[in-house]
């Protein structure tokens, strides 16, 4: 059990890459809210957890909005007595597709998601770690943020800005014994963003197209993520911060 009673929340956990993090994460004995705005798929999770013998409770809220950010991390201190690690893992993208093209609303949304959820995680959390001596900021960014693609212009700055702004967090936190790391997914055509980040359907000529920029010759699962996050938020990972592992088959390199 290498994350046994810690109290996690893992933001958009209702399904892809959130929900294969809050199945390993409660497999390893942490205990999880499950966050996300689709309350029947949260709560699917939760049972499904639940079933296998893990412990998890659904909590749903806007990672957009600071009143439900807040009332996101209190639930885990009430339920839990305290939170130790934040998984922000809710993200979106717009439609695969030239820069000019995105409409401003796309790209607002854009940054909102990708990136001031991760404020909003910040300013809510960090006052809940330093109560009890620490904490773990996980944040999903993406190897978009590293070898950015074209056609997802918007998207690629929106994780790099993930991926700078936790390595600030990781500097500025450190002396409160929070760690602040990230996880770059390469390609995942399972999650529900598969399509807009193909910029169609997710024919074998598309797939073959980007599974061609992988020297492991595969996409990413959700359980591939998960293990990097059941890592980081392990007390195996005490020393580390301010990394981006790449979860890519060498895309990076």
């Amino acid at each position: 059990m290498r994350v046994h009673n810690k109290s996690i929340i893992v933001t958009g956990a209702g399904g892809g890459i959130g929900e294969g993090i809050a199945k390993r994460l409660a497999a390893e004995g942490a205990k999880v809210i499950v966050n996300d705005v689709n309350v029947a798929q949260g709560e699917k999770v939760v049972k499904d957890i639940t079933q296998t013998g893990g412990t998890a409770s659904f909590f749903a809220a806007d990672v957009t909005q600071s009143t439900d950010m807040q009332a996101l991390v209190a639930a885990a201190v009430q339920r839990h007595g305290r939170l130790d690690v934040m998984v922000n893992n809710a993200g979106w993208t717009h439609r695969n597709r030239p820069a000019l093209e995105v409409p401003e609303d796309e790209f607002d949304k854009c940054y909102t998601v990708n990136v001031k959820s991760i404020y909003l995680a910040t300013i809510h959390a960090v006052p809940e770690f330093r109560k009890t001596g620490g904490g773990c900021f996980i944040n999903i960014a993406s190897t978009a943020g590293v070898r950015p693609r074209p056609g997802l212009t918007w998207y690629n700055g929106s994780k790099g800005a993930v991926i700078t702004t936790s390595k600030s967090l990781a500097a500025e936190l450190g002396p409160d014994n929070i760690r602040v790391n990230c996880i770059n997914p390469v390609f995942n055509p399972t999650t529900g963003l598969g399509a807009d980040f193909a910029g169609g359907a997710l024919t074998e000529e598309r797939l073959a197209k980007f599974r061609a920029t992988i020297p492991l010759g595969r996409f990413s699962t959700a359980l591939d993520v998960a293990n990097a996050a059941l890592y980081l938020a392990s007390d195996e990972a005490a020393f580390i911060s301010g990394v981006c592992l790449e979860v890519d088959g060498a895309r990076c390199v």
